[in-house]
């Protein structure tokens, strides 16, 4: 995860059971030193938020999935985590106009038996992803890409 700093920002879309989670974890434990790889990553499904310090990068791994109101996204130290932290977002439609527009977003979805990822960059993250970046993140998660 050498791509990922502190302020940016993954929205990981997807419907129910597309890896959502599964992703968010598997940054997270990437992230984390040796000694802490087997520690239990909860899904904040309903925490709403985890936070992890780990030895790179502060990582807050938020799950908006029971989230009703932009407002309620803020009392969870949503604008503190943009400063200081790479953010992990589930369920990201909820962020509404909290949406930075410097944001990378990975989609999950199915076709047919298969689970399909596609990797935008908005914003700035446009410029920050050429081929060979997105090749390097697929790599780093896991990924099998298909052209």
């Amino acid at each position: 995860m050498s791509f990922l700093k502190p302020g940016d920002v993954v929205l990981l879309e997807g419907p129910l059971g597309a890896g959502k989670t599964a992703l968010a974890r598997a940054m997270i434990q990437s992230a984390l030193p040796e000694s802490e790889v087997d520690i239990d990553i909860p899904s904040p499904t309903f925490t709403l938020v985890q936070v992890y310090e780990t030895s790179s990068v502060p990582i807050w791994h938020f799950d908006l999935y029971r989230i009703e109101a932009e407002d309620d996204i803020l009392e969870l130290g949503w604008e503190d985590a943009l400063d200081i932290a790479l953010c992990l977002v589930e369920w990201p439609d909820r962020l509404g106009r909290l949406t930075p527009p410097d944001c990378l977003k990975i989609r999950l979805s199915f076709d047919g038996d298969d689970r399909l990822v596609d990797v935008i960059g908005h914003g700035a993250w446009q410029s920050r992803i050429t081929d060979h970046a997105r090749a390097d993140m697929a790599r780093a998660l896991g990924i099998e890409r298909r052209e």
